[in-house]
């Protein structure tokens, strides 16, 4: 279910110093607003205030080596104002691009970003641009009573380039006044977006904050709470609409897919590579985890098309894997919510999820995905030896159990159920023990058997017996 959601927080997009903000939660959108002031006039009258564009522009200036950029500024983070241009030279670098306005505001310098910058710091990022600057600018028409003075005092050496939004003829300024507006700082999807409360690459968990991302992993919105259950709340809040956006997305891809490839689960993950193995010391990446029809897929991010099923990191069939949820005391990571992903050609992958609903859910989608897969494969074979060295073919058959085939004498050695398995040991390389309860004595019975690849027959083995467990399973018939 969706759930809407508003409050004051503190906020950055992790390049700029956080400071108070309003954070908006939409079904599909988070938002964080920043506070501006905006220029109410009396009965000034304001002329072609429509005619420079609020949106934000790039001029790219060629500094000139006598008069440089040929601009002042004035404001900065000290006045509680963005970098604002104070005065355009004329005949020099900004005004002859004619592209640039007193009044605007500077929010990058080439790709250095100024929002949230004190005026000393934008002078210095200014002064070491370069020779081939390029400014992100926004007009900010808020700036007319706090560049007023700059207006007349250069009035008279028609050397200013006005922006039309500052001329003004004061009728009545008693009545003028500043009024506090809301304005977009960053607005990022929640579609297939990211959320954690950890930092970064590490394991260190931030008691009072969130991070989210969005699909690219571009975007980014750093929220700090007032305290841990408003931290809760909102993490609550954004997973829940994550979630339930990423299920929207699911069931659209689905539908162009057959039921044996459906999607049954897919989300973000954190992979864990382990640096210090004598502290335990992992660093972390984000991974974008999906169990479609009898696959397994790692990827870098979420797929948009066919072509990023294609580039995936891991693609692995799900019976050739185990999937271990790791209990607080079997967690060599400080990482919370940690499962491993085993793979018969003896890789683990550490990895983890944010939530402890996601890992319940994913475990549920595991089942799910070994079942499918089982059921579709129907029977495995695998050539194995027994004693004497006699070549034969040990099946596995979803509803036959097990089979041992002498491929010399072309008959049965032995057979039986799932159920009849008791125990196994193996010696991980090639020697495999098999304990199956017999029928009518009910005494156990031990069949040895050599195989040269051992662990794709043990991980395959695991995954028919944990189909037959989960098919009896009430739950498990209920949900399907």
């Amino acid at each position: 279910m969706f759930r809407a959601r508003q409050g004051l927080v503190i906020g950055t997009n992790g390049k700029c110093p956080p400071r108070p903000m309003r954070l908006q939660v939409t079904p599909d959108t988070l938002i964080l607003q920043k506070e501006e002031l905006s220029y109410i006039p009396g009965n000034t009258i304001v002329e072609n205030v429509n005619s420079i564009d609020s949106r934000e522009r790039k001029v790219k200036i060629v500094r000139q080596k006598v008069g440089g950029l040929g601009i002042s500024i004035k404001g900065g983070s000290e006045h509680k104002l963005p970098i604002l241009i104070s005065r355009i030279t004329k005949n020099q670098a900004a005004d002859n691009t004619g592209q640039l306005f007193v009044g605007d505001a500077i929010l990058k310098v080439n790709d250095e970003s100024l929002e949230g910058s004190n005026h000393d710091d934008a002078v210095n990022v200014l002064r070491n641009a370069g020779n081939n600057v390029v400014l992100t600018v926004r007009h900010y028409g808020a700036a007319a009573p706090f560049l007023k003075g700059c207006l007349k005092k250069h009035s008279n050496e028609e050397n200013i380039h006005e922006s039309p939004t500052l001329r003004v003829d004061e009728k009545d300024p008693q009545n003028a006044k500043m009024e506090k507006k809301w304005v977009e700082f960053i607005s990022i999807p929640l579609l297939m977006s990211y959320i954690t409360r950890y930092i970064p690459g590490t394991e260190k968990l931030r008691t009072d904050s969130f991070e989210v991302r969005n699909a690219e992993q571009d975007l980014t919105a750093i929220v700090q709470c007032e305290d841990e259950r408003s931290l809760n709340d909102w993490v609550t809040t954004v997973a829940s609409n994550i979630t339930e956006m990423t299920y929207q997305q699911m069931k659209a891809f689905n539908k162009n897919l057959a039921t044996a490839d459906q999607i049954l689960w897919m989300g973000w993950v954190e992979e864990g590579v382990e640096d210090d193995p004598v502290v335990g010391q992992y660093s972390w990446q984000p991974r974008f985890l999906a169990l479609k029809g009898s696959d397994i897929f790692l990827m870098d991010s979420p797929p948009v098309s066919g072509k990023e099923w294609t580039q995936a990191i891991l693609n692995i069939r799900v019976y050739q894997t185990a999937l271990g949820i790791l209990k607080e005391n079997e967690c060599a990571t400080q990482r919370n919510n940690c499962f491993v992903l085993q793979i018969s050609s003896g890789k683990v992958c550490c990895l983890a999820v944010e939530l402890q609903s996601s890992l319940t859910k994913l475990e549920t989608a595991w089942h799910r995905a070994i079942y499918n897969a089982v059921t579709k494969l129907g029977s495995k074979t695998f050539s194995v030896t027994v004693r004497g060295g006699r070549s034969a073919a040990l099946t596995l058959d979803w509803n036959l159990g097990f089979a041992l085939y002498d491929t010399e004498e072309k008959s049965y050695l032995w057979q039986y159920r799932f159920s009849q398995l008791k125990g196994s040991s193996d010696d991980g390389k090639l020697w495999l023990k098999l304990h199956f309860q017999a029928t009518e004595t009910r005494e156990i019975e031990t069949r040895e058997l050599e195989s040269s690849t051992l662990p794709d027959l043990l991980y395959c083995m695991h995954a028919f017996l944990t189909a037959k467990v989960v098919s009896v399973d009430p739950n498990f018939l209920a949900s399907s």
